[in-house]
Formats: structure tokens, sequence, C-alpha cells
């Protein structure tokens, strides 16, 4: 009898031990409490508001969760020094000028740590550092910036309901020009010219270039006589001996007419002379 109740006794204390070991395993599982395991390092970052950060809140690195939140504290004045744990495999991926920043988990989720930046040439982060941040805006300050926001977009409606109801009531320079057909012809007429002394302008640019065409083609008088000195001499001695001839030719007129003037004046004394 004494020996069946001492095996009974065991097989109790084995099945105790069995159930404490899954009980154990099923917490670890759970809670994720293996970590607690695995080594770790302290480092820290000073935020001027933590919006709501608690310790235990998860601390991420690209995307893969490498710590918690161990502590928060009280630094200065009016500043907060957040302590977080990471684990000591993580360390090769983080620099000494990586900054920290505080995120939300999801769209309404809870408040965690984000480790990102840092370059290649800077040293590993090592216990005990403390990181530079990013400041994020709160939600109250983004609340301001909404309401300042839809306050300046009323404004700007106000005055747009205003100056398009001017503009309908034909006040302004504008306004008249919507509503007076009479200056709306007038404009269209005005462009109209415009349009026209345009396509002039066109022909007399393309008369332009074509005569300047014909005086880079050689042979013809026009480049001859910009180009040939000889041909310009020749057209300066004929302009020339044309000057002297009608030089010549008005020292003829004025002689035939002084000569016509005294054929007048014997004419004049000999008829004088015969009525006597």
């Amino acid at each position: 009898m004494k020996s069946a109740s001492n095996k009974r006794t065991i097989i109790v204390g084995l099945f105790i031990a069995l159930g404490l070991v899954f009980l154990l395993a099923g917490i670890l599982a759970i809670g994720n409490l293996k970590s607690t395991f695995v080594k770790k390092i302290h480092i820290s970052a000073v935020f001027e508001d933590v919006n709501g950060l608690q310790s235990g809140n998860n601390v991420w690195y690209s995307g893969v969760k490498i710590g918690t939140v161990h502590e928060l504290g009280f630094y200065g004045k009016s500043q907060v020094r957040v302590d977080v744990k990471i684990d000591e495999k993580a360390r090769q991926y983080i620099r000494k000028d990586s900054k920290m920043k505080i995120s939300t988990d999801g769209l309404i989720g809870n408040k965690i740590i984000i480790i990102y930046g840092g370059t290649e040439s800077a040293q590993l982060v090592e216990a005990g550092d403390t990181l530079g941040i990013e400041k994020i805006g709160s939600t109250e300050e983004m609340m301001s910036t909404l309401r300042e926001n839809n306050q300046n977009l009323l404004a700007i409606t106000t005055d747009f309901k205003s100056i398009s109801k001017k503009l309908a009531s034909g006040e302004g320079t504008v306004g008249k020009l919507l509503n007076d057909e009479t200056l709306y012809n007038t404009m269209g007429a005005t462009l109209a010219s415009l349009q026209r002394s345009s396509v002039h302008a066109e022909k007399l640019t393309a008369s332009i270039s074509d005569y300047g065409v014909k005086l880079n083609q050689k042979g013809s008088l026009a480049n001859d006589l910009v180009t040939d000195t000889t041909v310009f001499k020749d057209v300066q001695a004929s302009v020339r001996q044309l000057k002297k001839l009608i030089i010549t030719a008005s020292e003829a007129t004025d002689n035939l007419k002084t000569a016509s003037s005294n054929v007048s004046i014997a004419t004049s004394k000999w008829t004088i002379k015969s009525r006597h």
C-alpha cells in the first residue's frame, strides 16, 4: 500500500511539473517574454514633448521591433528624457548620428519610438549614448494650423465672392469690359488691326530678307554695287559726268536766256527809232 501511494505521489508531481512547464512556455509565447533573456543596451534621447509615450512601448528600426521604452523622466526645465532598451544584435545597424522620433503604431495605435538614419562613416552606437531627435508637431499644433488655414481659406473665398460680384455688376475695368459690348467690340477691332499690322510687318521682313539674299547673289547689280569697287567707281564717274552735263546744260540755258533778253531789248529800241 505504501509503495502504491508513493508511486501515485510521484505521478501527480510529474503532471504538476509538466503543467508548470507548459504554463511557463505559454506565458513566454503569448507575452513575448523570451526577449527578457536577450542581452540589451540602454540608449536615450531628450524630447520636448513625448505626446503620450509610456514605458513599455515598442522601439522600431526599419520596421523591425528591436526593443522597448524602459523609462521616462523629466530633464532640465520642461524636457523629457526617454531611456530605451534595444537588442545587442541590433547595435551593429545603429550609428551615433542616428535619430529618434515619436510615431504612432497604426492610425489610432500606441505611441512608438522609431530609430532611423545614420551614416556609415559614423561609429556604432554604444550603451549610454544620447541620440538626436526629430521634432514632431503635436495634435494641438496641427489642429491650430488647420484652423488658421480654414480662416485663410474663408477670407480668400469672401474676397473672391466680392470680386466676382463687382465683375458681374460691371464695376472696374475688367467688369466694364465684360459687360460693355461697345468696349468689347472696340477691343476686338484694335486686336484685328494689330493682327493686320503684324501680317504687314511679316511681309516687310520677308521682302527685306529676299533683298538681302539678292545682295549676296554674285553677278547681280545690287551685289556688284556693294562688293565690286570697280563698278562702284564707274557709277561714281557716271554720276560726276551727269552732274557736269547738268551744269553745262544749265549754263547754256542761262546764256540762251541772256541772248533772248538782249534781242528783245534791241528789238524794242529799233521799234522806237522807226516810229520817230
